[in-house]
């Protein structure tokens, strides 16, 4: 539900760029149409719009993603998909790097830089 919520925080951040706003507006009217324009969900989305800093207008999208499951409809995440790819792609915006690590270490993940310690010897 996470990556939905952000994909669209980070699409409202950048709504200047045609290609984030046209891909943002596919994932508002996909929504809309799935879920119901005057739907609880909806909603949440155009409130979050209003106020995209207010963490309670986020609070309540993410509790009606949650509610409508929109994270196990394929449609959705998709389109959510796309529009993370179109952010992704704005320059200076900063890529995610993704790995998988397997072992028995403690494993945390944020952003920032890293310096990895293995053994005793910095990596």
């Amino acid at each position: 539900m996470e990556i939905i919520l952000n994909a669209l925080v980070g699409a409202l951040a950048n709504l200047g760029q045609t290609a984030v706003k046209d891909a943002y507006l596919a994932v508002k009217k996909l929504i809309c149409n799935k879920y119901g324009d005057k739907s609880k969900l909806a909603e949440a989305v155009v409130e979050l719009e209003e106020s995209p800093d207010s963490a309670g207008r986020r609070a309540k999208l993410a509790e009606e993603l949650t509610a409508a499951k929109a994270d196990q409809d394929d449609s959705v995440v998709k389109a959510v998909q796309d529009l993370i790819a179109k952010i992704q792609g704005l320059p200076g915006v900063p890529q995610q790097i993704q790995q998988t690590v397997n072992g028995n270490r403690n494993i945390f993940s944020g952003s920032g830089n890293v310096t990895v310690t293995f053994d005793g010897k910095q990596k």
